[in-house]
């Protein structure tokens, strides 16, 4: 995939306007089980974020401790994971 069809593909998801059109436009391009691997990343996000053990992310999500690590570093970043969390604490 070029750098332009990566680029156009976000540009696409940026002009979703709702939940339901998002879940309209993932089914269509992604399989379930992407989708809920999605959703399940962002809850050991979530988890790890308020302090969570790997061993309680695991028993709550079912994900890999290779995932949970993954994730974990992703939130050291202060990348995409942090940013969604604010902006969803913003929303409460």
């Amino acid at each position: 995939m070029s750098s332009n069809e990566k680029k156009e593909f976000f540009e696409a998801i940026l002009l979703l306007q709702s939940v339901e059109e998002c879940e309209k436009f993932f089914e269509d391009t992604c399989t379930v089980k992407e989708v809920v691997e999605m959703s399940q990343r962002l809850k050991v996000a979530k988890m790890l974020n308020e302090g969570k053990s790997y061993l309680e992310v695991v028993k709550a999500t079912g994900c890999s401790s290779a995932t949970i690590s993954r994730v974990s570093k992703c939130l050291q970043s202060d990348n995409g994971y942090r940013m969604i969390i604010n902006r969803l604490k913003e929303q409460d």
